[in-house]
């Protein structure tokens, strides 16, 4: 019996921002067994599944050898019976190798799919604020190669021809490559104080414009030490850019701020952050993990009818919860007479999602507010109640004042956090950013990121490194699990939420330089 054929699917993930992707495109990553990608689109796999092999292949369009490579493995995971994508950047048919490896699967007898992405010549001039068309610039467009060429000659075209063109041109070029172009099209005539930008990781966070006349573009070339991949736009619609530029506009615009909750956790500040143009730096600090004793979580749910309170600490800890709750012959109704005490909006907002209204939440843990604002909903002794928390122990002292208080409490461990090994790449390059001065800021959203921050950098060596940096807690609690590891903070919101502490961050770098 023939084993089953899976298929390859070419996404093109566009110029690098990874909100750019189509929606059937991110839908195929989410589905994908296998994703083979180019290194200048890794931010995209934010939309893979996380158990999908992940094969990195290098550069766009590299040399003919290295193609052939890649044909093969899509062939050969393929003929496994995998769901491919094959995350191209740009589009997979504009100026790259897709049609080759998609030409290759054909004569393989392999199916496959095309999802267009936007070109990085279409994408990167418009977050610069460069309408490649406008009325009166001309009516023709033209895209050049610039970045399959590994000679140092310009692109083979009618350079005379393009010199005279009424129009714009556009050219994948590095800076080598884009001063060959000018040269090429200052020695056929092209006027010499027409404008032009040269845009070096176009929608990217690091994304920086060089404008200027063709001339001044070609010193520029010359003398560039720029390693970047960029584009080149040529042509009278290069001189709107300062009035229509919006991207590097934004407040937090090249700011380099690590984001220090779990990977599960961390996407709404990750949002939050590129939407105002900062470049996040991903660094899990900790992972879930079940806790210790699984059957204590089913027990607790299985009581909750006995209840008096319930108190959650963690948005983790409702999931982990309800999940034991609903898995057994029970399900939200057992909550109808139990009041529920939510630490944390994030916390109130997972409760709230399922359906469950919380009578009180405490901005952030506090035993005393925490005590006090279930104490004016009525006397605690005798009541039975139910914490649910993570493993942090800095958390233990509110079930003992409770027993103080002469409650019953049930303290429940609903999962561990774990620290990630020192040993990883992720972390030994956040360190090495660090040592640079390359981070703007670090966030803390909980005591636990504090401590598992510390353990992955190591506790004396975290101290030194932040005192170079702006360090962000979400509120006063964090600020000071911060402060008894040595850490400073520098900055601690009104509103203790995320996106308290992303206007604080605003506030706080408003009118200040970014660090290269």
């Amino acid at each position: 019996m023939a084993e089953p054929l899976g298929r390859v699917v070419f996404v093109g993930a566009g110029p690098g921002d990874p909100g750019l992707v189509t929606a059937r495109g991110a839908r195929l990553l989410a589905e994908a067994d296998v994703v083979v990608y180019d290194r200048a689109v890794a931010a995209v796999l934010r939309w893979a599944a996380a158990d999908a092999e992940r094969i990195d292949v290098g550069a766009p369009a590299e040399h003919s050898t290295a193609q052939d490579a890649i044909s093969l493995l899509l062939a050969e995971k393929a003929r496994e019976g995998s769901l491919v994508v094959r995350l191209k950047w740009g589009d997979a048919f504009v100026f790259d190798s897709g049609g080759k490896e998609a030409l290759f699967l054909h004569e393989q007898g392999i199916p496959f799919d095309v999802i267009p992405g936007i070109p990085a010549a279409i994408g990167t001039p418009a977050y610069a604020g460069v309408p490649l068309t406008y009325p009166g610039s001309g009516d023709a467009l033209v895209l050049l190669r610039g970045h399959e060429d590994e000679r140092d000659q310009p692109p083979d075209v009618d350079w005379s021809a393009l010199a005279r063109l009424d129009g714009t041109i556009v050219c994948y070029a590095s800076a080598r490559v884009a001063g060959l172009v000018l040269e090429s099209l200052l020695e056929h005539g092209r006027p010499a104080d027409q404008p032009a930008v040269l845009i070096y990781c176009g929608t990217l966070p690091r994304q920086h414009t060089v404008a200027g006349t063709l001339v001044e573009l070609a010193t520029h070339a010359a003398e560039s030490k720029e390693a970047d991949p960029a584009i080149l736009v040529v042509g009278e619609v290069t001189s709107l850019r300062d009035h229509l530029r919006w991207f590097d506009e934004r407040p937090l615009f090249g700011r380099r701020i690590v984001v220090t909750r779990s990977r599960d956790q961390a996407r709404e500040l990750v949002e939050l952050l590129e939407n105002l143009g900062a470049e996040p730096i991903e660094a899990p600090t900790y992972r879930l993990a079940p806790p210790d004793d699984p059957e204590a979580l089913e027990r607790a749910a299985a009581s909750v009818p006995g209840q008096r309170w319930v108190v959650f600490e963690s948005a983790n800890a409702v999931v982990r919860f309800l999940g034991a709750l609903c898995s057994g012959p029970r399900d939200l109704r057992a909550l109808g007479g139990v009041r529920v005490c939510a630490i944390g909006p994030s916390t109130a907002d997972r409760l709230t999602a399922r359906g469950i209204k919380p009578d009180v939440v405490i901005p952030e843990f506090r035993v005393d507010v925490v005590i006090e604002a279930m104490a004016e909903r009525g006397a605690l002794m005798s009541e039975r109640v139910l914490i649910v928390r993570p493993d942090h122990p800095i958390l233990e002292p509110l079930a003992a004042e409770l027993v103080r208080r002469g409650a019953v409490v049930t303290d429940v461990i609903a999962y561990r956090t774990l620290a990630p090994s020192p040993e990883m790449p992720e972390a030994q390059a956040l360190y090495r950013m660090l040592l640079d001065g390359r981070i703007d800021a670090v966030t803390f959203t909980t005591p636990t990121s504090v401590q598992r921050f510390a353990d992955l950098l190591g506790a004396e060596q975290t101290a030194d490194l932040l005192k170079t940096t702006t360090v962000a807690a979400i509120g006063p609690v964090t600020a000071a699990a911060a402060r008894e590891l040595g850490i400073e903070t520098t900055i601690v919101p009104d509103a203790f939420t995320v996106e308290g502490l992303v206007a604080a961050l605003v506030k706080h770098f408003q009118g200040r330089a970014a660090r290269t």
